[in-house]
């Protein structure tokens, strides 16, 4: 029972990051774009601003928010080296691509 109700506390907590610090990386990310005089409102450049927050996120919780949780499985592994090399430079990629697109 309580692995069960450490996951559910989990999945609260993937939640409440994923809304805190996705709404403080998209209001970094939009100060920027005005900043550089680039409107971020469109739809097209919206949607991949937030994807690559979603991927930043991401390798965020598998490197270090997960180890802090209320979940105690066994299954907690670090992404690799790589591959959180590759997600994060695909993540700035696209955030520099995104006002391109639209």
């Amino acid at each position: 029972m309580k692995k069960g109700l450490g996951a559910g506390l989990e999945m609260i907590r993937i939640a409440i990051i994923l809304l805190i610090f996705g709404s403080l990386l998209g209001g970094l990310v939009k100060l920027i774009y005005t900043g550089f005089g680039i409107n971020g409102d469109d739809t097209h450049g919206a949607w991949l601003v937030g994807g690559s927050i979603l991927l930043l996120l991401f390798v965020l919780y598998r490197n270090k928010l997960q180890f802090s949780g209320f979940y105690k499985g066994d299954e907690k592994v670090k992404l690799p080296r790589t591959i959180s090399t590759i997600l994060v430079s695909s993540s700035i990629l696209i955030l520099i691509i995104a006002p391109i697109i639209h």
